[in-house]
């Protein structure tokens, strides 16, 4: 069981993401997390007061599933199937980070300094999190999807919006990374 354990090479990964794209495609399904946003705010009658959740969500169930099973592996996966809550990353950026204040930076999944509970009762922390999210969702939004309906669902249909949209996506992850993460930290 050694094996489950570590991370899977490219050469597996890669054509089992391919072979469960393929086979939404024969279905006619497209990938998207996002998407189902929209079907649990549809479900709680949201459809009332705003067209854009007006559409049949009934046939949007498949996709509850997926979220569902994300969130049920995630939990298998982070409970009984992790040796090492830390991420490994390079020493280089473990350094960096540190002198940025996250002293977790290396020893654990997530920067405690941001994630913890004791995070919750820092304005700033709370502050950067609320913004953070209002963004995520207004481009999630504006771009008509999120990173990974847009990677793996949109490109692999050959989709040029979903092109564009992962080209800003990494634009605009380095320039987070390099121009406003350290004005912030």
């Amino acid at each position: 069981m050694d094996w489950i354990y570590e991370p899977w090479p490219w050469y597996v990964s890669g054509p089992m993401i391919a072979l469960v794209m393929f086979l939404l495609l024969m279905v006619g399904k497209n990938f998207g997390m996002s998407s189902n946003l929209r079907t649990l705010c549809t479900i709680c009658g949201a459809g009332k007061k705003s067209d854009f959740f007006r559409f049949d969500w009934k046939a949007q169930r498949w996709n509850l599933i997926v979220v569902l099973g994300a969130i049920i592996g995630g939990f298998i996966g982070s409970h009984f199937m992790t040796t090492d809550a830390a991420v490994a990353i390079n020493p280089d950026t473990v350094a960096t980070l540190n002198e940025l204040g996250f002293s977790s930076a290396g020893k654990s999944y997530l920067p405690t300094e941001l994630f913890d509970m004791n995070a919750l009762t820092d304005i700033k922390s709370i502050l950067l999190l609320t913004v953070g999210g209002i963004l995520v969702g207004f481009g999630t939004r504006y771009a008509g999807g999120c990173t990974s309906g847009h990677a793996i669902s949109g490109l692999s249909n050959l989709q040029l919006p979903s092109l564009i949209a992962v080209v800003g996506f990494f634009i605009g992850g380095l320039v987070m990374i390099h121009l406003i993460f350290p004005l912030l930290f």
